[in-house]
C-alpha cells in the first residue's frame, strides 16, 4: 500500500518578507504578500508533504493551481500554509486542498495538483 494516502497533511509557518512581497507596481503604498508568493508557499508545502511520503527515486512536479487570494497579509506577517492530500489517482496524480492563513484570517484557499515522476528520467545525480 502506498504511503501517499488521502488525508495526510502538513502545515508550515512563514514570514511575509523578501521575494514574497509586492507593492503592486507602487500602486498601494505598502508591501504585501504577492499572489505568486502565496502560491509558491502552497506549492512548496504540498511538494514537501509528497516528498516525505514517496519511494526513493521519486519526486513530484506541479501540474495545476486553482486558488483565490482573498485577503492581504502585510510585510512581517506570520502566516501558516496548510496542504491536505485529498485524492490519489492512478498512484501518480495527487490532488491537494491548500490554504494560507494569518491567525484566524484566511489569506488564500484552493486546490493544487502534482504528478509523481521518476527522478532518474531527468539525468544528473538527482
Amino acid at each position: 500500500m502506498s504511503p501517499l494516502e488521502p488525508g495526510i497533511e502538513r502545515s508550515d509557518e512563514f514570514e511575509v518578507d523578501g521575494s514574497l512581497l509586492t507593492d503592486v507596481g507602487g500602486t498601494i503604498g505598502l508591501q504585501v504578500l504577492s499572489t505568486p508568493g502565496m502560491i509558491a508557499m502552497m506549492e512548496r508545502n504540498a511538494s514537501i508533504l509528497s516528498y516525505e511520503n514517496l519511494s526513493d527515486g521519486k519526486a513530484t512536479v506541479g501540474f495545476e493551481v486553482c486558488v483565490k487570494h482573498v485577503s492581504a497579509a502585510g510585510q512581517g506577517a506570520r502566516c501558516t500554509d496548510h496542504a491536505r492530500l485529498r485524492e490519489v489517482v492512478e498512484d501518480r496524480k495527487l490532488r491537494f486542498d491548500v490554504e494560507v492563513r494569518e491567525g484566524e484570517r484566511t489569506i488564500g484557499v484552493g486546490t493544487h495538483e502534482r504528478r509523481v515522476i521518476d527522478r532518474s528520467g531527468f539525468g544528473g545525480s538527482g
